[in-house]
């Protein structure tokens, strides 16, 4: 839409400067809008026509912007010309955007925003984002619901403008934690507790074999022999790592629905651990492996024995490590799916771990390694249930539905509700995911209940309201004034800026000033589809954050 009126205005400048009208729209930008005060919508820079930069002034800028705009004329599409600093503004008719603006909501509905000619020339790409990635056999952390969140809105907003998207959960389920905890169910571990709560019993043995092994060094060599057995294939170990990794996914996939997130493929470092092999075979005959005196493989990044470019491969027993079985994957997923984009969304503290990954990859001989990409964020501190509990993701999610609960049983349209336990979890989803979202992306930030329930501000929860307050607008006057509506209707200023911006802070303000009921039919009918609109692109932003809008609470 905005191209359409870039377009409209490059037609009347190439009449004028005799050049083609699509040399001119690149320089023909938007001005972003401003709450305060309204201003012009488009904006072009003398400076960008002219050829030789240098040889102009800022005075000749200014002198050439008002010379141009005197043989410039309002029409249909502009209703004002103003010049400014070596720029000419220009601020399109109120009533023409008005109705361009809410015909175009209406006819893209949920494609709102995204059918702009800005992405229609993007090529279509393949592309893996892999997320969340928890510990197999341990209770769902806290700690990863910052890389589900943000993978998930990566992976929305990849897939929303037409790529090809693989999700993948590439699981923590091998490693000599294994063999810890291996080792430690066979000492520790009970069945009936396995079969009626599994991870919390797992989290429990993992807790008492770890606290054994720092005082007996039998246990901690009894845990090491655990993981060679599994690397060798030993059916009984492998028989105990399969139910406890068919027990963890059973539980995450609990939680995922809770979420409202799917993954395309459930893949984990076990898959990758025979394949390691070949890629320490593929090392080795590069010339880039190096044996140390305890045993061990590495690989020299630096090429000059820098000890913070060497990067361990291989255990002084032969078995696998975490960077080993990461080529593995790496090289396996590029056959796979030929991906022109690998996005790896994980905390901060792994930022050394994928650069010697991607550094890797490229002297081993892959070129697709400049395709991977390392999203990094920083890590949610006090994160814990107000009990001060251990903080697992099924508890805090708890906790936050019955508080969502305990605040509508206040308010008297909660009784409508026909599953207010959903409606619950879906307000409380929202105050968890906007909280997460609004810092800094690289930084750390401190947790706050107080804040994950406050109903004012940019929080989740009022968003949630603003959305279910505008359907119940539509529910209540809809019938008899959604066929057609007059734009001559929205001009005052308010009524501008809610379509200027389509945000909910201006529209929960609009709707109790610009009244439906008892307003002149042509009017009311106009008002109810700003706000229509309003709520279609609020639905939208939110579903791409990977919240599901409530239309009721």
């Amino acid at each position: 839409m905005a191209c359409g009126f870039r377009r409209c205005i490059a037609s009347q400048l190439s009449r004028v400067l005799d050049l083609p009208p699509e040399n001119l729209i690149k320089s023909i930008s938007a001005i972003p809008v401003s709450k305060k005060e309204e201003i012009a919508d488009f904006q072009l820079s003398v400076d960008s026509l002219l050829e030789n930069r240098n040889e102009h002034s800022r005075s000749d800028n200014q002198v050439q912007a008002k010379r141009l705009a005197e043989k410039l004329k309002c029409d249909t599409v502009v209703s004002e010309i103003i010049t400014g600093p070596g720029t000419i503004n220009f601020k399109i008719n109120r009533e023409v955007l008005t109705k361009a603006v809410l015909q175009q909501v209406v006819e893209d509905g949920s494609k709102y925003g995204l059918k702009s000619e800005l992405f229609s020339g993007l090529p279509q790409r393949k592309i893996i984002v892999e997320f969340s990635s928890p510990n197999v056999a341990k209770k769902f952390h806290v700690g990863h619901l910052r890389s589900t969140i943000i993978g998930n809105f990566i992976a929305n907003l990849k897939e929303a403008l037409g790529h090809q998207v693989t999700r993948i959960n590439y699981l923590g389920d091998w490693g000599m934690q294994f063999g810890l905890l291996g080792t430690g169910f066979q000492l520790f571990g009970y069945e009936e507790k396995l079969q009626s709560n599994p991870l919390q019993h797992l989290f429990e043995v993992y807790v008492q074999v770890n606290k054994e092994a720092a005082d007996d060094k039998n246990i901690a060599k009894l845990a090491r022999e655990f993981f060679q057995r599994l690397e060798l294939g030993d059916m009984q170990a492998l028989s105990l790592w399969q139910r406890f990794r068919d027990l963890s996914i059973k539980e995450y996939s609990q939680i995922y629905k809770r979420l409202g997130i799917y993954f395309d493929e459930y893949s984990g470092e076990s898959f990758y651990h025979k394949k390691s092999q070949e890629v320490l075979k593929l090392l080795d005959s590069k010339g880039l492996l190096q044996k140390t005196i305890k045993g061990t493989a590495v690989v020299d990044l630096s090429g000059n024995g820098d000890p913070s470019s060497i990067c361990t491969v291989m255990r002084s027993d032969g078995t696998s490590l975490y960077a080993t079985r990461d080529l593995a994957a790496a090289i396996d997923r590029m056959d796979r799916y030929n991906f022109d984009t690998m996005i790896y969304v994980a905390d901060k503290g792994q930022q050394k771990h994928f650069q010697q990954l991607f550094q890797m990859l490229k002297i081993m001989g892959y070129d697709w390694a400049e395709r991977c990409q390392h999203v990094p964020f920083g890590v949610v501190q006090g994160m814990k249930t107000r009990r001060g509990d251990v903080t697992f993701l099924e508890d805090v999610l708890n906790e936050i539905r019955l508080k969502m609960l305990q605040n509508m049983a206040s308010i008297k349209t909660t009784k409508e509700l026909e599953n207010p336990q959903e409606t619950a979890e879906r307000v409380g989803l929202a105050a968890l995911i906007i909280q997460d979202f609004r810092g800094l992306l690289l930084s750390d930030y401190q947790f706050s209940w107080d804040r994950v329930f406050q109903s004012r501000g940019d929080t989740g929860v009022f968003l949630q309201y603003t959305h279910a307050r505008l359907h119940s607008l539509e529910e209540t006057f809809g019938c008899g004034y959604l066929n057609d509506f007059n734009t001559a209707c929205l001009q005052e200023p308010q009524s501008v800026s809610v379509l200027q911006h389509l945000l909910s802070h201006l529209a929960a303000v609009a709707h109790k000033t610009l009244q439906i009921k008892d307003s002149p039919p042509e009017v009311a009918g106009a008002r109810l589809h700003l706000f229509k609109a309003v709520r279609y692109v609020l639905a939208n932003g939110m579903k791409l954050l990977g919240i599901t809008p409530v239309c009721r609470m």
